[in-house]
């Protein structure tokens, strides 16, 4: 399941920062409850803790299941040394394995096309391990989502994008889908490795 919020609201930055600090907050917010309210209200205020709790757990749970820095190196090489087709196939699986329904694209913009729960979104591959990833493929593939009424747009890479590219993936829904994110998405399904 994948939590959709707004980035910069208080539970996304704290599911982006270390799980302990959620559950400083849950003992915080038991103290002040303590401090502050009426006994009789008490059980109340410290059930306000209960939000950052969860999200602490979901934090816990994703920070302790991440790769290494090694298992990133070498999935990394791994996928860079795939030819296209091998690597296309590997993003159609486990994009289906998320229960997406997953048609590949003709043309440069876009490669794939992910539909889940009604909501449409197109993903640019091709360049995945151009040692130069510039703004352009960034552009068409943020055009492509007018032109197919889509959503979201996902641009995978195993190199860093340049600074204008990211601003611009950024400013136009476009998600960046490298290092961690992306070897979290595939590293179940590499050749060679067990389910």
């Amino acid at each position: 399941m994948k939590l959709k919020m707004a980035r910069n609201s208080l539970f996304a930055v704290l599911l982006r920062s270390p799980w302990w600090i959620s559950f400083a907050l849950v003992l915080l917010v038991a103290l002040a409850s303590r401090a502050l309210l009426p006994e009789q209200y008490v059980p109340f205020g410290v059930m306000g803790g209960f939000p950052f709790l969860v999200i602490g757990g979901i934090a816990a749970y994703r920070q302790l299941s991440a790769p290494g820095d090694e298992e990133i190196a070498r999935t990394m090489a791994t996928l860079a040394a795939m030819p296209w087709n091998e690597f296309c196939g590997l993003l159609e699986q486990s994009y289906g394995q998320q229960g997406y329904i997953v048609t590949r694209l003709p043309g440069d913009a876009a490669d794939l096309q992910l539909v889940k729960a009604g909501a449409t979104t197109l993903l640019s591959a091709k360049r995945w391990k151009a040692a130069n990833q510039g703004v352009d493929a960034v552009r068409a593939l943020a055009q492509a989502r007018g032109t197919r009424d889509a959503s979201h747009g996902v641009y995978v890479t195993i190199a860093a994008l340049g600074d204008n590219a990211r601003r611009f993936a950024q400013q136009n829904q476009v998600d960046v889908l490298t290092g961690v994110a992306l070897v979290q998405l595939v590293r179940k399904r590499l050749p060679g490795r067990k389910p």
